[in-house]
């Protein structure tokens, strides 16, 4: 049986071949996922997430914009932004522990993208969900 990684990990390709411009990808997920070998409670888990961050896609990228310090969105690999999506909707949507969440990120990021990537994962991720601290109330 799939773990939760490797369901994450399955989600990571389908918004990955989503953002290439497969966006007829969705007709496809469940049989990518049995190919993958991602099935039953796994399956209904990844394709959750993968539906989800669909759907919420343009909240998620403003979120995750709104975090980036020096970066321009666009310049982003499509792996690391694939990460970042799924990370975002599961902190911002599903609700999911935050650490397990980014930690989850961080190593995808290791197995799926660069050196650098895990580490700015972590970053954007961590700021993402952090409650605000009003302005001016400093005592």
């Amino acid at each position: 049986m799939a773990t939760r990684h490797q369901a994450r990990k399955a989600v990571i390709g389908l918004l990955y071949a989503y953002d290439l411009g497969n966006d007829g990808i969705e007709k496809f997920a469940e049989e990518i996922l049995e190919a993958d070998k991602i099935r039953n409670r796994q399956r209904e888990f990844s394709l959750r997430l993968f539906k989800g961050t669909l759907e919420h896609l343009d909240e998620l990228d403003a979120e995750i914009t709104r975090h980036l310090e020096s970066w321009d969105y666009t310049k982003i690999g499509k792996v690391e932004k694939a990460i970042l999506r799924l990370g975002a909707y599961e902190i911002l949507v599903e609700k999911n522990e935050r650490p397990v969440v980014i930690d989850e990120a961080v190593e995808l990021a290791k197995e799926l993208a660069d050196e650098k990537s895990p580490q700015f994962v972590n970053g954007v991720l961590d700021a993402i969900g952090k409650p605000v601290k009003p302005v001016g109330n400093e005592e």
